[in-house]
């Protein structure tokens, strides 16, 4: 101890960590984990606090760190692939299919107005046509930051929604090839239109090997790998740093070439854990990091005291919003969009995060773009990303979707007559034993009030031979737990059907016997300290609401369902499919004669006219149930959504929430999801009802069919 405090007192604190380099690791680990959780209790994006982390760990701050150091810059351009990389994973080629017209109408708008006033804005102080370009190159692209925001209200599905996120295939492609274009040509007198057609073709040839040629490998590999995870995820991770080879080897930047792999593999990786846990190595690690080396580069005296700095920043933030806006108007005029649609379209298209950061650190490297350009797109990206989703989440509030002018029909369509008519079928898998009596419970509950049948469901996991001491024994353990499941269901009044299975994993094994099973419904529990998704519900779970073909309802459960007699369902977006919550609920409730509360919270701010015309519509959409006791409605005006839900929360037995599953911004930064606070802090029992991942039509037994299209 002596030794150190003499070390630290002997030299500066700056080359002491310099000769650590696991001291600066542990710092940024400390900084990535707890900054962006302030920030977001701040309800402000986290990567923000990550960009002021590193302008105050830098050289304008306590000068802990080095903008240099090669620790950093390793971590800092793994995280500047993976950025361009995810953005180009999480693009949704499904919606820009949907609306591929005026998506493409909207994106190039919203591209070359930008463009042009970038451009402007570059040559009015005395920048190179290049650097201009460059620059209004930053302006075209934009990150679906408040993604979560218009999930969460139910208007994903609104025509002029699915034009603004199916543009950003247009407008992020656009960006990243005039960003390979601008940089070959960083040097003076190095432009020429013989090299521009050369480099043109060779960029030509390249997008398409890789678009086509990873996009074939990733299918091939996928079909062949499995059920191998792991092996999946090794491919998408060799695929980005091979198109990152690649690119530098024709003579572009490697960002161009993880941003093509990211859409090559794009429909190969699809929904699912695979593409989940790509997102989550970079977003807990990589990215956050390339945040912080950005806020490194800050050098706050030179900002502060050159007012040319701050008249290229006021001008470029000020620029942007307005070719936004601009760009939005016109897509209203020439489409007839209504003014709520049209401002949440330009709200949706301000944020500047992902591509348009990673473009600037690239030209800034080049030497094409000068450290006041780059001062003034981080404070733009501050910006933004905290306007942006604020006015999209007090716009959109309201907004039409597609989904509720078509109301679900009150009786069953002739093509679901024969699944309608089938036996409704609950597969409960049991492994924990001190869970295993309510969920059977539960089930019973609800089977003998849709007259269907329970499935206890015991994994034993495979081993190398069929007749190994390992699986000998999961095999006895699993005979016990279905033993007394059958055994609880009887004493309950209810005849089942034990089913033990062995399969390799356990989220595999439930799903494929709970589609062997036709099963209607899947109940599983999870344990009371565990998270949402793999930290929520753990692989197992998290697997299963991935890969299931029916719904699942995961249930942590504090007492007997036998005992619950008021149930609450918080739900926010006024569709349809919100009503399968409602549903549920009600199923479990008629069994028990309990009482169903379906609550809404709005803003505070709400006018009164406004809180009726929700309750009414409310209303008509429960009323489409045809229950025999009708849910009680509740609206509440609250500043804080989850809060709201937890006072409420406090009178009731059992809480029945949607799961959501939110788009991840590139990042992986974007605002906290209100179930996850919920799930977390609630301390009475919870159902968390998640719907099929594909496109499906969802029916429980209570007279109505909805039909849910996932994004």
């Amino acid at each position: 101890m002596e030794l150190i405090l003499q070390v630290l007192a002997l030299e500066p604190t700056s080359q002491v960590l310099g000769k650590e380099p696991i001291v600066p690791f542990a710092i940024l680990l400390i900084v990535i984990l707890v900054v962006p959780i302030l920030f977001e209790r701040l309800r402000l994006p986290g990567l923000v606090g990550l960009v002021l982390s590193g302008l105050v760990l830098g050289s304008s701050g306590w000068n802990l760190f080095e903008s240099n150091s090669p620790m950093i810059n390793l971590l800092s351009d793994i995280g500047l692939v993976y950025l361009l990389f995810v953005a180009g994973l999480e693009i949704d080629i499904e919606q820009f299919r949907r609306q591929k017209s005026r998506a493409f109408g909207f994106g190039s708008l919203t591209f070359c107005v930008p463009l042009l006033v970038g451009t402007l804005i570059g040559h009015r102080f005395g920048f190179s046509w290049n650097t201009s370009i460059l620059i209004g190159s930053l302006f075209t692209s934009y990150t679906l930051l408040a993604y979560p925001i218009i999930s969460r209200l139910g208007v994903v599905n609104n025509e002029a929604i699915t034009v603004t996120i199916g543009a950003t295939l247009f407008t992020n492609i656009g960006a990243v090839l005039l960003l390979a274009i601008c940089v070959a040509f960083a040097q003076p007198g190095t432009f020429s239109f013989a090299r521009l057609l050369t480099l043109s073709g060779w960029l030509t040839i390249y997008s398409v090997a890789v678009l086509v040629g990873f996009d074939w490998a990733g299918k091939e590999f996928f079909r062949r790998s499995g059920d191998d995870e792991g092996n999946k995820f090794l491919f998408v991770l060799l695929s980005v740093f091979l198109a990152a080879v690649g690119a530098q080897l024709i003579g572009v930047d490697k960002i161009v070439g993880a941003f093509l792999a990211g859409l090559a593999v794009n429909e190969a990786v699809g929904e699912g854990l695979v593409k989940e846990k790509v997102v989550f190595v970079g977003s807990v690690l990589f990215i956050p990091i390339f945040f912080v080396d950005l806020g490194l580069l800050i050098n706050l005296p030179v900002f502060v005291h050159s007012l040319d700095t701050l008249k290229l920043t006021l001008l470029i933030v000020v620029g942007l919003i307005a070719s936004k806006f601009i760009a939005a108007l016109l897509a209203k005029m020439v489409y007839r969009y209504n003014w709520q649609e049209m401002l949440t379209m330009w709200s949706l298209s301000v944020p500047q995060v992902s591509t348009t950061l990673a473009a600037t650190l690239v030209g800034y490297r080049a030497g094409l773009l000068p450290l006041e350009v780059l001062h003034s797109i981080i404070i733009l990206m501050l910006v933004t990303s905290t306007l942006g989703p604020l006015i999209t989440g007090r716009i959109c509030v309201g907004l039409t979707s597609c989904a509720t002018e078509n109301p679900a029909p009150a009786n069953l369509p002739e093509q679901n007559a024969e699944k309608a008519d089938s036996a409704f079928t609950i597969v409960v898998p049991i492994y924990n034993p001190q869970t295993q009596q309510y969920l059977i419970e539960m089930a019973a509950l609800l089977a003998r009030q849709a007259n269907g049948t329970i499935v206890p469901l015991a994994i034993a996991t495979a081993a190398a031979h069929m007749d190994a001491p390992q699986l000998e024994a999961s095999l006895q353990r699993s005979e016990r737990l279905l033993a007394k499941a059958t055994a609880q269901s009887r004493l309950l009044g209810l005849e089942v059907e034990p089913l033990l299975r062995i399969d390799d994993a356990f989220a595999q094994g439930i799903s494929r016997a709970a589609r062997e099973q036709k099963a209607s419904l899947i109940v599983m529990g999870w344990g009371k300290r565990t998270g949402l998704r793999a930290r929520l519900f753990g692989n197992v779970i998290d697997g299963v609401l991935w890969a299931s073909h029916c719904p699942v309802a995961v249930a942590r459960l504090m007492e007997s369902p036998k005992k619950i007699q008021r149930i609450l369902v918080p739900v926010e977006n006024l569709i349809a499919p919100t009503l399968q919550p409602v549903q549920f609920a009600q199923m479990l409730a008629e069994a028990n004669q309990a009482q169903v509360t379906v609550l809404s919270v709005c803003d505070r701010r709400t006018s009164s006219s406004k809180i009726a015309a929700k309750r009414s519509h409310l209303s008509l959409l429960v009323s489409k149930l045809a229950v025999q006791n009708a849910p009680e409605i509740q609206i509440i005006a609250h500043e804080n959504v989850a809060q709201a839900i937890l006072q409420a929360a406090r009178l009731y037995d059992l809480v029945v929430l949607p799961f959501v599953r939110n788009r991840t911004s590139p990042g992986g930064l974007a605002i906290s999801d209100v179930t996850t606070q919920l799930a977390n802090q609630l301390t009475c029992s919870i159902v968390m009802l998640a719907e099929p991942q594909r496109t499906q039509t969802l029916v429980i037994p209570t007279g109505i069919t909805y039909t849910k299209s996932v994004v």
